[in-house]
């Protein structure tokens, strides 16, 4: 199937490793020009070469700058210009009681998860509603949703990204610009298997086993009872940023192996 991203100019906030690094692998395999985005240049050229032996024709280009920041975006923008598809990945998790939650853990969660995307957005939709074609996507959660109390600041981030591209979306009406979110569930990132091991090794426990029992007991719900592959989730990015998605338009589309209990 071809997907119309030969040649589209793509950029990936956060895209050193994790569902990043899988999307950005999967617009070079579509033939993509694809920007790889993190807040060290040492970090963005490993992400490089490790994707180079992947997709050995792939293109591959540095976008070095830290998005939570207005300095950092300014600098990426005036770097790489302008862009065809962006995808507002950046972002962290952190499980933390509700009650210690600090000013500074709010702010850092919004700043780093929110902001990034929201001012991404307004810098490159313009552009993309000038030329009539463009895509934006938010990788947001299914958090968004069912709030984790294990890390509430988390899901309200998650929540507030689905506001900002749902209002973007309207701003694109009758062109060929669409803004969208995808919902992933628990899916095992390099941050996330970090997270199962130290839990793992203080319950004494398997890796395996560990992630069985996090899904069993956090995530009841989940139809597939398993952790998401983040390469799960990167496809359904590049798909939705494909001219076969044309019509999906402010949306938030679940890739949550059936977490989210609703129709």
């Amino acid at each position: 199937m071809d997907l119309g991203l030969k040649d589209k100019k793509i950029l990936i906030t956060g895209s050193t490793k994790g569902i990043g690094f899988k999307i950005a692998e999967g617009f070079a395999k579509e033939g993509s020009i694809v920007y790889i985005n993190g807040r060290t240049k040492e970090a963005v050229d490993k992400a490089i070469k490790e994707l180079k032996q992947s997709v050995s024709n792939g293109t591959f280009l540095e976008a070095v700058g830290n998005v939570s920041t207005e300095e950092g975006i300014s600098k990426l923008h005036k770097t790489i210009g302008e862009v065809d598809v962006l995808i507002n990945n950046a972002g962290y998790f952190e499980p933390k009681s509700f009650f210690e939650i600090t000013r500074e853990d709010w702010s850092q969660m919004y700043e780093t998860n929110v902001l990034s995307g929201a001012r991404l957005t307004q810098i490159y939709l313009k552009g993309m509603i000038k030329r009539n074609w463009g895509r934006v996507i938010f990788v947001s959660s299914e958090s968004a949703i069912n709030i984790p109390v294990e890390m509430v600041h988390y899901g309200m981030s998650k929540t507030a990204q689905l506001s900002i591209a749902r209002g973007s979306a309207e701003l694109c009406k009758g062109t060929n610009v669409t803004v969208n979110s995808i919902l992933p569930g628990p899916t095992l990132s390099e941050g996330v298997e970090e997270f199962i091991h130290s839990l793992a090794v203080s319950s004494g426990k398997s890796d395996k086993d560990m992630a069985n029992d996090f899904i069993k007991e956090n995530r009841p719900s989940s139809i597939n009872q398993r952790f998401a592959k983040p390469e799960e989730v990167a496809d359904v990015a590049v798909f939705i940023a494909s001219e076969k998605a044309s019509m999906i338009n402010g949306s938030a589309v679940r890739v949550d192996g059936g977490v989210i209990k609703s129709i």
